[in-house]
């Protein structure tokens, strides 16, 4: 491996364990609430990587929902003490010499919840989780794209993929997640709609027109059916569950599908009768069960349709952006629901 610096320290040092630490968030225990979640930062040694990993300084991690649910302790499988965060994007800093010094975006469903995780300096992951990052983004908007549009990629792939004549139905269509989904079906040429609680423009990039529904003053069903000719939605993407599952039910066209990511309520009235006369499929995506090697490759097929226009980053605004020092506020901007892509710069 080629001997890089570290903060002025040699990545031989690094290696040998004796100089080197980085910034690192620490969580401890669970928080009994998002208003008491009060990380640490902490210097931690510089992590060494084996054959086959690399070592990435960390520039941007964006901050996830499942991040902060993780430290109120809503992941039963999360280890602790730990270091979370999913997404992030970096430069190689030591590995086969071929990466050394890309600038590379990766995500993960393990990390943050089963090991150490992205809102640290410094990161080892294997080789094959390292992808470079598309030319056209910035090193804060590839950290900030991972768990939304990789939900979005393995949720419509799971669905059998999205076709011109397909209609797709969001549920939740300005969120982060929606909003993938949403530029994902446009470049596909299918129909779209979106669903709101109120009445409100769609606020994300497409490339196709979006029909925005609003579920505070409009039947969802009735307005699908009307504007195409009673058919429906083939694919239903329900980014918030229960709210809206009734109502997606009901719009769903013959052999449609529907996703579900996220949920409020457990336990929801089911009609078997319409469920299997429709031909129907409900498919769960967890993009936890994504290990940091499917993430990237996820992450590779979307690069091309960032690189050409026809996918766009999250905007990060300078104002979303966070020190590890201010993570509680970012943690605590994401719990409540904040239109911005929340994003840490170790």
């Amino acid at each position: 491996m080629t001997d890089t610096t570290l903060d002025g320290i040699s990545s031989q040092d690094a290696r040998n364990g004796t100089a080197g630490t980085g910034p690192a968030l620490r969580l401890h225990r669970k928080a009994d609430g998002v208003e008491a979640l009060a990380p640490s930062v902490e210097p931690v040694a510089i992590p060494v990587p084996g054959p086959g990993q690399c070592l990435v300084e960390v520039k941007a991690s964006g901050v996830n929902m499942s991040d902060v649910k993780a430290a109120l302790g809503h992941m039963p499988y999360a280890i602790w003490p730990r270091t979370p965060g999913r997404d992030y994007a970096g430069v190689v800093l030591e590995g086969p010499a071929h990466l050394i010094g890309k600038e590379v975006w990766g995500s993960s469903g393990e990390l943050g919840i089963r090991r150490d995780g992205t809102h640290t300096k410094y990161l080892v992951v294997s080789a094959d989780e390292i992808f470079e990052k598309p030319s056209t983004v910035t090193l804060d908007e590839a950290g900030a794209i991972g768990v939304p549009f990789i939900t979005a990629y393995e949720g419509l792939e799971s669905a059998g993929g999205v076709k011109p004549t397909d209609v797709v139905l969001v549920l939740g269509g300005n969120g982060k997640v929606g909003q993938a989904v949403v530029q994902l079906a446009t470049r596909a040429g299918a129909r779209v709609f979106a669903v709101e609680r109120t009445a409100e423009p769609y606020m994300g990039h497409a490339t196709g027109p979006v029909d925005m529904i609003d579920a505070s003053s409009q039947d969802i069903a009735a307005a699908v059916r009307e504007r195409t000719g009673g058919h429906g939605a083939d694919i239903v993407f329900n980014t918030v569950g229960s709210p809206y599952f009734e109502a997606a039910c009901a719009a769903m066209a013959a052999e449609a599908r529907q996703l579900f990511i996220s949920t409020i309520d457990r336990a929801v009235p089911f009609d078997i009768f319409r469920f299997f006369r429709g031909r129907h499929r409900f498919i769960g995506i967890d993009s936890l069960a994504l290990n940091g090697a499917a993430c990237g490759r996820i992450l590779d097929a979307l690069r091309p349709g960032f690189e050409s226009g026809a996918l766009k980053a999250f905007p990060v605004h300078s104002g979303a952006t966070y020190a590890l020092t201010d993570a509680a506020r970012a943690y605590a901007e994401v719990w409540n629901s904040s239109r911005d892509r929340i994003v840490l710069r170790p």
